[in-house]
Formats: C-alpha cells, sequence, structure tokens
C-alpha cells in the first residue's frame, strides 16, 4: 500500500504538534510495511503512484481543496479540528478582536486566510476556497472524504455539533514514541523540580497567562518553545517579563531526543490553552512522570480523566492555584502506565492502517477486534 500524505506548507518551518503527529504516523506506518510519503501542500505532486491520500487539519481547507480537485484518488482527513473562537473574542488584541465580536469562528479563519495573503504573500491555493468560504469548504472537504480521523470521540461530537452532520469515522488517538519516551530515562538535574511548558509561543497556548500566574512565586518557569510567525509581538510580550523575573526562563529550541530528560527531571508540564485537542507534550510529559496542568477547554478530559489537573486558562489566580497544587501533589506513577498502555505511535499506526483499509474497501475480518 503506498499513501500519500499531504500537510501545511510550514509544516517544517512552524513546527506544532501536527508536525509531530505526521511525521510519527508516517513512521510507524512504514514498519508495519506500508510506503508513505510526506509532501506540502504546495508541492507539484504525480498522484498516480498513490493509492490513497492522508489530508491533516480539516481548519484549513484550502490545503485540501487544491488537491482533490486535481485527482479522484479516496481520502481521509484527520481532524485536529482546533477551536480558535473564544480565544479570539477574549484574547486577541486590536482589529481581530474587534473582528472576533462581529464574525463567527468560520468567517474569521476566512478573513485570516485573505489577511496572510495581503500580508505575508501566502498563496490561496483554491478558488473554491475563495468563492465558498470557510464554512462550505471545510463541509465540502468533510463529505468528500471517505472517515475522518479525529483524534477523539469528543472531538467528532465538536465537528458533529458545529457543521450539522455526520459523516463516518474512525478514531486515531495522539501518542508518544516510545522510542524515545522511556521509562528509564536518567533525569537531567538542571531542569530538576521545574514548572515546564513545552509548545509553540502563541497565544493560543497561553503561555502569557502562566508566566503572570509564576512571576511572583518562588517555582521556577522554564518555557521551551518557538515564537509562531504570526504571534512575534506575543512572544515579545512574554520575554518581557521573562527577562525580569530569575525564576523563568524561555528555551526556544531543544531537540526532541533531549526532552525525555527534561520532564523526567521536572515536577510539573504545565499547557493552560484556550483550547487543545490533547496537548502532544502533555503526553510526553505524563509519561515521563511529570504532574500534568492542561485545560478542559477542548477533548483534554477524554485522555487524562482525573490524572490531569484543570485551571481555567482565563483566570490567572487559577493557573497559578492549580499549578502549585500540582506542584505539591506527590508524583502518581499510574499515569505513566496509563499512557504508555493507551497512547502510543504503534497503536495510533494500527488505528490508521484499519481505517486506510476500510477507505481502500479492503477489510478482513480479522482487522476487527
Amino acid at each position: 500500500m503506498k499513501i500519500l500524505m499531504i500537510a501545511r506548507e510550514t509544516l517544517y518551518t512552524s513546527p506544532g504538534g501536527d508536525t509531530v503527529q505526521i511525521v510519527s504516523t508516517a513512521k510507524y506506518l512504514r514498519l508495519l510495511g506500508l510506503t508513505v510519503d510526506i509532501k506540502l501542500t504546495t508541492e507539484s505532486i504525480d498522484y498516480k503512484e498513490y493509492q490513497l491520500i492522508h489530508f491533516f487539519n480539516v481548519i484549513r481547507p484550502d490545503d485540501i481543496l487544491c488537491h482533490i480537485e486535481k485527482t479522484n484518488l479516496p481520502f481521509v482527513v484527520s481532524t485536529i479540528f482546533v477551536d480558535y473562537s473564544e480565544y479570539e473574542k477574549k484574547n486577541r488584541k486590536g482589529l481581530l478582536k474587534l473582528l472576533a465580536k462581529v464574525f463567527n469562528g468560520d468567517q474569521i479563519e476566512y478573513l485570516k486566510t485573505v489577511a496572510r495573503l495581503i500580508k505575508n504573500g501566502n498563496r490561496v491555493n483554491s478558488f473554491r476556497y475563495l468563492i465558498s468560504g470557510h464554512s462550505a469548504s471545510v463541509k465540502y472537504v468533510a463529505k468528500k472524504a471517505k472517515f475522518l480521523l479525529p483524534n477523539s470521540v469528543s472531538e467528532y461530537r465538536r465537528f458533529v455539533k458545529k457543521y450539522k452532520f455526520a459523516i463516518p469515522y474512525f478514531k486515531v488517538t495522539n501518542a508518544i514514541d516510545v522510542n524515545i519516551f522511556k521509562a528509564n530515562i536518567t533525569p537531567l538535574e538542571s531542569f530538576r523540580d521545574h514548572v515546564i511548558c513545552v509548545g509553540r509561543i502563541e497565544g493560543r497556548k497561553n503561555q502569557l497567562n502562566l508566566i503572570k500566574a509564576l512571576k511572583d512565586t518562588n517555582l521556577r518557569l522554564t518555557i521551551i518553545g518557538k515564537p509562531s510567525p504570526n504571534h512575534i509581538s506575543y512572544f515579545r510580550e512574554c520575554k518581557k517579563i521573562v527577562d525580569s523575573c530569575s525564576n523563568m526562563q524561555i528555551i526556544e529550541h531543544i531537540e526532541q531526543k533531549e526532552l525525555p530528560a527534561i520532564y523526567a527531571a521536572a515536577k510539573v508540564h504545565v499547557l493552560p490553552s484556550w483550547f487543545e485537542t490533547t496537548g502532544l507534550s502533555t503526553l510526553e510529559a505524563a509519561a515521563m512522570g511529570c504532574n500534568i496542568v492542561v485545560t478542559r477547554k477542548g477533548d483534554t478530559e477524554e485522555y487524562f480523566s482525573d490524572f490531569a489537573y484543570y485551571c481555567d486558562p482565563e483566570n490567572i489566580k487559577s493557573i497559578k492555584e492549580t499549578v502549585i497544587e500540582a506542584y505539591n501533589a506527590p508524583k502518581n506513577p499510574n499515569i505513566k502506565t496509563h499512557i504508555f498502555q493507551n497512547f502510543n505511535w504503534e497503536i495510533a499506526a494500527k488505528e490508521t492502517l484499519l481505517a486506510y483499509k476500510a477507505a481502500l474497501e479492503k477489510w478482513d475480518l480479522n482487522d476487527i477486534k
């Protein structure tokens, strides 16, 4: 089976959780014997080489439309269905905040796409997207897909609730790489008992409120991540406060292979986002034994249940109190077992392969267990 994965143009230049998901899924599918090529949406592609296309990020339909208009190959979509609407309304500044009060989430995404076209020279890949708009484009892509591949049942239900229609789906969980995040990692002592936050630095991830919450405490906060290209002013605002605090630091880049030892030494990992489908860094940190603080906004509870400490991203006091509670609590070894047994890329690859076989109508009763 030869599979074509198509991802956003900035997959590698502005890496995020979807970068890890795509690269890891491809890696473990190859271990199952599949041939998998990853292409960026702007690349020229010979579709005849492949049997099926796997797209990612249904909220970026322009990246998908330009390909499904050129080929009749069956395709599936990993939805990665992030909802930016609350963040846009409550945490944006200037014109975008004003627009968010007037327009709905899909309209805002359309305006942002057009703005990137004008401001950054980003091209719009599909004329259909321009004339149809964001919502209609998302619906068109979803209805043409053989299956949606959400990371959770919660994510699928959110999609159905918003767009008022249902199509078949396979849940494919987000995961950790057990060959990188191992049970016997030696902790990196320079990060011993730190509070850490790993992720791209941008408004939705809410690092600024985390910084404000901990700046007057004795907790040592380490933020690891690059600034998102469209959130440079936000990054500067974060860095200004961090640079004035002796208990905080920002490290813009660390190789993934170095993260396990950092997680193993840290006490708490915090991702106080305005919205998360999962939070891959939270999964990785939990696998290394960190107590974890997350948001309830999104699909996190389906993954972390009672193992996590939940904060309100809008409330700085809530973030502070929840982090301190997690810091003062003993580490729970059961969360490591929970993550390793349920959320690894080998499992995710097998779930994905099952969806591919269904899409290609190559069912085998032995596959359904």
